[in-house]
């Protein structure tokens, strides 16, 4: 596999020009695209094995996913496996051997397969997803458009665009339908996340991070399944939430607090409706939408310091948020 060096170099232009973060790998000139390019090929050749397509009779769905043991456990997107309890396992070269869904959790849209005939197999070890930053490159895999026996599945690189919500980041790696479930790999060939959702513009894509699977890896490689789906991810029940109801904005900036949900990390904390949230761990709260964006960025468990406007006295509190399932759904 050769990956196209002025491609590369056109594609830099436009990220620098577009005032994307520095990356990590930053490229300055030829020499750092030749070493860019390198690292690109030798991530490809080594994870193309064991980048699978799966396939379902019962359903008729087609996705992808990546093996990260030699005994043939594989990840892939909880949407990819929805309905399906056996899935046949399709290797780049044309094998094809059978899998046996595990669980899932729906709301990170992660999944394993194991496929059930004796390894060892080819496999890419994990990396992680929280240390990722926007700017970041990455190369994504996957079956696109499904199995093709006439070409391996083609590799795509990108940067990272944002992080959040939840377990969840975005690149701007191209994809297509049937890269679903497939790998994102860093520049050192770890996986880092699975494809989850294509965006309009196909460049600005959701990938489920592989910190995600480490947290529920004993529940899904038991064959336990819960959560659901959301095509809102602000919506999704992992979700880090306040436990606050958001008024209309009266003054310049902030969110006023109009109710305050009982036994909610809100209430925990003392905030009180008529209360004004100006900012969270020193960023500047304009609006909702701005809250909504920052809390994006943490995760179920965080501490946050919440910036308070009341009685036109400043003041901080400080909230440890809590999962919208758990909030909204189990009471």
């Amino acid at each position: 596999m050769k990956v196209n060096p002025v491609f590369l170099l056109a594609c830099a232009c436009l990220w620098l020009i577009a005032g994307v973060l520095p990356a990590s790998e930053p490229v300055r000139d030829l020499k750092d695209l030749a070493q860019l390019e390198g690292k690109v090929e030798a991530v490809a050749a080594k994870a193309m094995p064991a980048t699978v397509a799966l396939l379902s009779e019962k359903t008729g769905s087609s996705g992808s996913g990546v093996i990260t043991t030699a005994d043939g456990l594989i990840l892939t997107a909880a949407h990819v496996v929805q309905g399906a309890e056996e899935l046949l396992v399709v290797f780049p070269d044309g094998e094809q051997v059978p899998g046996k869904v595990l669980g899932a959790n729906y709301s990170k849209d992660i999944a394993m397969v194991q496929i059930t005939r004796k390894g060892p197999w080819p496999f890419a070890a994990m990396g992680a997803s929280k240390p990722l930053a926007a700017g970041d490159w990455l190369i994504a895999l996957g079956h696109s458009a499904g199995f093709d026996a006439a070409r391996t599945p083609p590799v795509r690189f990108g940067r990272v665009v944002s992080k959040g919500p939840g377990n969840f980041l975005t690149t701007d790696c191209t994809l297509i339908g049937g890269d679903s479930g497939g790998p994102l790999f860093d520049l050192d060939g770890k996986i880092v996340g699975i494809n989850s959702s294509i965006g309009v513009s196909l460049t600005n894509n959701n990938h489920a991070g592989i910190d995600g699977f480490k947290e529920d890896w004993e529940r899904i490689r038991a064959g336990e399944a819960w959560g659901r789906l959301s095509m809102n991810p602000f919506a999704n029940p992992e979700m880090p939430v306040l436990g606050i109801g958001m008024g209309m904005r009266r003054a310049s900036k902030g969110v006023p607090v109009e109710s305050v949900v009982p036994e909610s990390p809100a209430a925990a904390a003392g905030v009180r409706p008529g209360d004004v949230i100006e900012s969270l761990d020193g960023s500047s709260i304009g609006d909702a939408n701005k809250l909504l964006q920052v809390l994006a960025k943490k995760q179920p468990g965080d501490t946050v310091k919440l910036g308070l406007l009341r009685d036109r006295k400043s003041l901080e509190v400080q909230v440890v948020l809590a999962r919208r399932e758990a909030l909204f759904e189990e009471r």
